[in-house]
């Protein structure tokens, strides 16, 4: 894959605590931030899927009586 370099200014503690971080896990500091952003990115993806989850479980009834009443009604979804 590709890498762009960029330059990012954050406090120096921030940035202290990322180099000292990278190195416990034996990573570059890019390479830790490129970790951090992918985690996060995917918690987003997993928070998404719960929402859903929650979503269909709150309300799968409505679904179900709307799809009973198409299949008495002989409807059916394009």
């Amino acid at each position: 894959m590709a890498k762009t370099q960029k330059g990012w200014r954050v406090d120096d503690e921030i940035a202290e605590l990322a180099t000292a971080r990278a190195k416990d896990r034996g990573m570059s500091v890019g390479d830790y931030i490129a970790a951090l952003v992918r985690e996060d990115v995917d918690g987003l993806r997993q928070r998404g899927l719960d929402a859903a989850r929650r979503f269909l479980d709150e309300h799968q009834a409505v679904f179900d009586e709307v799809e009973d009443a198409d299949r008495r009604s002989g409807a059916h979804a394009a």
